[in-house]
Formats: C-alpha cells, structure tokens, sequence
C-alpha cells in the first residue's frame, strides 16, 4: 500500500499513531462481523475493480456533485465555486482508498491512516491541499455516504463474471469495511 508515496497529500505509513489500539480494532471488526472471509472478498474485489477505479470515480463524484450540499465541502469558502485543483487531489486520493480498502492487512500502519482520514475530514480538513473551503465536513454526511458508495460498487464487481453469490459475498464485505472505516474516523470528531 505504500508504492504511490509520490501521490500529493498521500501519507501511509507517514502519520503519528492513531488513539484506537489494535485491541480495539479487533474488538470493532467483531462488531461489524468483519472476518478473515470478508478481507478475503476484498482482496478478490481488488482484482476486479482495479482497472475501473476512474469509472467508480466517476459514478461517486456525479453523485456527489449532484448534490449542492455536498459539493459545498469542496468549493471555494468566499466563492463556492468548487475548487478543481482540490477535487482532483482528492479524487486520486480516493481512487488510491479504493485500492487500499481491497488490500487492507488492518495493520497499526493501517489503523493510523484511518486516524488520520478522519481529521482530514475534520480538524484538518483543507490543510493537506492548502485550500479554503469548509473547515469541517459534518458527521453526518460522512455516514450518510456509507450507503451510495457501497450501494453502487455491484456493477463495478459484477463486470468480471463473478457469480451472483461472489458479488454479494464482496459487497458485502465492502460494506463492511466502509463502515468500519467511517467508525474508526468518527474518533477525529469525538475527541
């Protein structure tokens, strides 16, 4: 996970300690029912959605900026017009999440760039690109996401010819993993 270091704002392996201990963790994906079976569904999505991340991309960013108070976290303070340079960053950042979402070893490396992910949603939004847009993306919306973003990976998995049963067992497990990644950035917010 760590071969796009060259990747503007993308930091793995490069962030202090997140405040959750792997115990903890442990103790989340118990909560999640998150297993050894559903890290696997992962790792074989990756396959398959490896080469059509600019087309997830695609679909999660017409959503999104079809949405006027969602694109308003990535428009222009003063303005709110949206911020391109900043859209882009993000967006390689979010291809390059796709990827390491799918290959996940829920390492403390991995645990402390989700930390990390929340305050970049929060306390330091806007700082790793050097933009002035809203200080802070709610809570709210972070969670409402789980849905559209997982919800519309089925075609993207089912492009390859996997069985229904493989699709869902992957979606799934994509749901999964969303929600314990969004859990674990909440902490940026309640600290």
């Amino acid at each position: 996970m760590t071969e796009d270091r060259a990747l503007p704002g993308y930091t793995y392996g490069q962030v202090p300690r997140s405040p959750v201990t792997l115990e903890e963790l442990e103790e989340l994906k118990r909560t999640v029912t998150f297993g050894e079976d559903d890290a696997a569904a992962l790792r074989r999505s990756r396959d398959i959605l490896a080469d059509q991340v600019e087309a997830i991309l695609d679909t999660w960013y017409g959503f999104v900026g079809s949405q006027p108070h969602l694109l308003h976290y990535f428009s222009q303070r003063d303005t709110g017009r949206p911020i391109e340079r900043y859209l882009e960053r993000v967006r390689a950042r979010f291809g390059r999440w796709i990827l390491d979402t799918a290959a996940a070893d829920y390492d403390q490396t991995w645990l402390d760039y989700q930390h990390e992910i929340g305050l970049r949603h929060h306390t330091k939004k806007n700082q790793t690109d050097g933009v002035d847009s809203a200080p802070t993306i709610p809570l709210r919306h972070v969670i409402g996401l789980v849905y559209p973003i997982t919800a519309t990976l089925r075609p993207f998995l089912q492009a390859k010819g996997a069985s229904d049963e493989e699709v869902d067992r992957m979606q799934d497990a994509w749901r999964k993993a969303v929600l314990l990644q969004v859990a674990l950035w909440s902490e940026a917010y309640t600290r």
